[in-house]
């Protein structure tokens, strides 16, 4: 069984009267442990399609299957939840809280587990440990690198312990060689924990690192 599996995906939105099909019937079946890109320039709907696979989007027709469950009729608060039990998210832009300190922003990928304060602090350490930022804790986000905000980005994404992490644009907004690091960070993760990871990106440099590359093109899967 796969992982994460979308059949006949299409999305539309409309623009005043105008419909825009982003979307073109997309089938694609991702399994447990892959290191896999969706690749494509940008308006070629990875995105939208990263979206959707995250619970975050539905799509105007097709089915969605995340572990086996078919989310497409799902409620509200029940993709909520597919989201905070089985999906991380790592964004080009870190979405950090600024008003919050570096271990409160991944405490906060906690917010709605069963454990105790102590515990949720004691999982948030060691999520800042694997990603060499130990150190930074007491810091806020504005205080940090790039790269720096990336890596606490990507503890808040593994915190949790999800089984898989989608990755929009990750290294998008870093130089070269911080851009490397945090590949290297992933790639980790993913080789020591089969943690899942899907990116959207064009980036070579992830690309390179991929167990396999999925090439879109105005809303279809170039085969």
């Amino acid at each position: 069984m796969a992982l994460v599996e979308v059949k006949d995906i299409f999305k539309n939105y409309f623009l005043n009267k105008t419909s825009l099909e982003v979307l073109k019937g997309i089938n694609l079946k991702i399994n447990q442990g892959e290191f896999l890109v969706i690749s494509g320039p940008s308006g070629s709907g990875k995105t939208t399609l990263l979206n959707i696979m995250g619970c975050m989007d539905k799509p105007s027709s097709g089915e969605v299957f995340i572990d086996g469950q078919k989310t497409i009729n799902m409620t509200s608060d029940e993709l909520a939840d597919v989201r905070a039990q089985k999906i991380g998210f790592v964004f080009q832009n870190f979405n950090l809280f600024p008003v919050l300190s570096v271990i409160e922003n991944v405490e906060y990928s906690l917010l709605f587990k069963p454990w105790s304060s102590i515990e949720k602090r004691k999982k948030a350490q060691e999520a800042l440990s694997m990603v060499g930022l130990s150190e930074f804790a007491r810091h806020k986000p504005l205080e940090l690198s790039g790269g720096q905000q990336q890596r606490v980005a990507i503890a808040r994404a593994i915190v949790r312990e999800p089984l898989f992490v989608l990755a929009d644009e990750p290294t998008a907004n870093l130089d070269h060689k911080t851009g490397e690091g945090i590949i290297a960070l992933m790639k980790k993760r993913n080789q020591q924990h089969k943690t899942t990871f899907i990116f959207s990106t064009h980036d070579q440099k992830i690309i390179d690192q991929a167990d396999r590359v999925v090439k879109i093109w105005d809303g279809e899967i170039q085969l």
